[in-house]
């Protein structure tokens, strides 16, 4: 077996191993929508394409929202915490 047919054989096998080595994955994000302090939907998207709607009610989306209010919190008590440890 040539080293091309080989080559083409391997592209066969993992045809989008090449394609995701080649083109760097935009991050994905979360983004919460809220109407009168409420989150009434979830947006997960892919650099700033919409890649779909989660429910905040859902599994997923409570998981979601508690990652980022813990997140959050953290970094919003954090300041007051060693603040108090220098007094």
């Amino acid at each position: 077996m040539s080293d091309t047919e080989s080559a083409q054989t391997e592209s066969a096998v993992n045809p989008g191993e090449n394609v995701a080595a080649e083109a760097p994955a935009e991050e994905i994000s979360y983004h919460a929508v809220e109407k009168d302090g409420v989150v009434t939907a979830i947006w997960e998207m892919q650099g700033r394409k919409h890649v779909r709607t989660i429910d905040p009610r859902s599994r997923q989306g409570q998981d979601i929202l508690r990652l980022y209010t813990t997140e959050h919190h953290d970094e919003v008590h954090a300041p007051e915490a060693s603040e108090a440890a220098t007094s």
